[in-house]
Formats: C-alpha cells, sequence, structure tokens
C-alpha cells in the first residue's frame, strides 16, 4: 500500500495545478479516496487538502524567486484573484508574494514520501464485530476540535444531561456496547491542526426509535467495525491507539474505513490511570 501512496504523491506533483479528484485517489491508491484522505491525515500530520495546498505554495514561491510575475503566478495555481493568493501566501510564508523576488526569501513543504518505520512496542488489540442497522440517542452540541487532552467542551456537554434525559437514554439502549458512547462526526476541515469545529454526541445504542422529545438521534446503517481495546492514561492512551489505527493498523490490514462516524466509550474510574476504553471503527 505504501507503494500506491508514493504514487499518488507523485501524481500529485506531476499535476500540481490542477484538482485532484476523489475517483483519480481511489484509481491510484486501490482504496476508497475517504479511507485514504483519514490515513493520510495521521501519518502526515494535516489534511490532503493542506498538503497539496502548501505544495503549490512552495512551488509558487520558487517561481516567484525565478522572477515570475504575482498575477501569473496565482493564476497558475488556481487562485481566482490577485487578493486571495495573496492573503494565501502570507499566511503560510509571514511574508508577501512581492517580497520573494527581493529579498529571496524562501518557505518550502517538501513532498511527501512513505516508508516503513519497524519499531518494537506494544500490540493492538482489536476483533471484528457485526451490527445491525442502529440508532445513537443522546444530546450533541457544535464544539471546537481538540485532539490532545481533555476537551472541556465534552466534559461540559456531558454536564448539561438532565436526570431524566440519562433517564431515557439507558431506557432505549438495548445493545452492545451498553455504554454511554462519545461519537463525534461532521468535522471542519483541518481537523488534526486543531482548526474548526465538530459535533459530538453523548448517548446510547438502540435499536428502537426515540420518541423522547429531547433527545437526539444519529442513524447508523449496518456494518463492520474493529473494536479495540485500549487500557491505560486517559485520554492519552485511547488518543495514541486512535492514531495508530489511522497510521499502523489500517495500511497493513485487509479491511477499509467506511465513511461512517466512529465512537467511543470509556469506563471512567476515580483515577484516570488504568482505565479500560473501546475504540469502534467501522470498516469493510
Amino acid at each position: 500500500m505504501l507503494k500506491e501512496f508514493n504514487l499518488l504523491m507523485d501524481y500529485i506533483e506531476a499535476h500540481i495545478t490542477e484538482n485532484i479528484s476523489d475517483e483519480k485517489i481511489t484509481q491510484i491508491t486501490g482504496i476508497s479516496s475517504y479511507q485514504f484522505k483519514r490515513m493520510f491525515s495521521y501519518l502526515a500530520g494535516m489534511t490532503l487538502n493542506e498538503y497539496i495546498k502548501c505544495r503549490r505554495l512552495s512551488s509558487a514561491n520558487v517561481d516567484l524567486a525565478q522572477g515570475q510575475r504575482v498575477t501569473d503566478v496565482a493564476f497558475k495555481y488556481n487562485y481566482q484573484s490577485i487578493d486571495g493568493f495573496t492573503r494565501a501566501f502570507k499566511d503560510w510564508s509571514g511574508f508577501l508574494p512581492s517580497e520573494v523576488m527581493k529579498n529571496q526569501a524562501q518557505k518550502m513543504l517538501p513532498k511527501f514520501n512513505f516508508f516503513i518505520d519497524v519499531r518494537g512496542g506494544t500490540t493492538l488489540d482489536y476483533k471484528i464485530k457485526r451490527l445491525p442497522k442502529f440508532n445513537i440517542v443522546g444530546v450533541s452540541k457544535r464544539i471546537p476540535i481538540q485532539v490532545e487532552g481533555v476537551n472541556e467542551e465534552i466534559v461540559a456537554l456531558a454536564k448539561t444531561i438532565t436526570p431524566e434525559q440519562r433517564k431515557e437514554m439507558h431506557e432505549l439502549a438495548n445493545m452492545e456496547p451498553n455504554q454511554p458512547l462519545n461519537v463525534s462526526y461532521d468535522f471542519d476541515e483541518g481537523y488534526l491542526q486543531e482548526k474548526g469545529m465538530l459535533t459530538h454526541m453523548i448517548g446510547m445504542a438502540t435499536t428502537s426509535e426515540n420518541d423522547f422529545n429531547d433527545l437526539e438521534t444519529l442513524a447508523i446503517p449496518a456494518s463492520t467495525w474493529a473494536v479495540f481495546s485500549v487500557t491505560g492514561d486517559f485520554p492519552q492512551a485511547m488518543q495514541e491507539t486512535t492514531a495508530r489505527i489511522y497510521s499502523e493498523w489500517l495500511p497493513s490490514s485487509e479491511y477499509q474505513l467506511r465513511d461512517l462516524p466512529n465512537f467511543s466509550f470509556t469506563d471512567l474510574k476515580d483515577s484516570q490511570q488504568d482505565v479500560y476504553s473501546e475504540i469502534w471503527i467501522p470498516v469493510q
């Protein structure tokens, strides 16, 4: 799979001024564009769109240093206006396009190449489960994206759940994992750089219909799930395992991601050490 990933990097370089379609990503990598983009984000530490944008601006920097006009460079890399290109270039580089030739200012994001980094270490414990279609019923809120540490907005959301809502959720719950679930979805672009917002729901899994007006419903179709068990410091162990799932397990597994939300639960104790969690990833 790494060979195909590097072929896509080569293709992006050869077509840096063009739009890269989801169909082309699938054709080159052999996996869905959704799966590739999720894996790329964890492997590279940035989204694919952000990588392409930075590579275009890097190439634009070279062109400007060689004396090409700002107007020509802006339109070459598909910017609709000089102002739009100037803002994007300055946000990325810290200096104006007009300063490149005069001061020979340079900034570069090199082309990415993927390779295997073999390290001794811990295994990933998982099992494969098949679930029928179900609903996650609970409460949700748009919150700022936070990749590491405890997200206080999620803590605050949990505190808004009333005793009546909690009772209703448990009345509806009738399937595994029979635990309060955390599910994040509808991410804004740039989530790995902790930019933008996501929707976070706290709820229970059920095959029943939600008849309660004060609870929201997230419908999940029938799917296969890779279920990873984690024991360690909360939330660090779970966050590290999530990164390893996308950067290590998926590239070497026979499975592909489904375009569905993943969810997790945590058996919180008085101490945040040796906490048990499960991460449920939809696969096919």
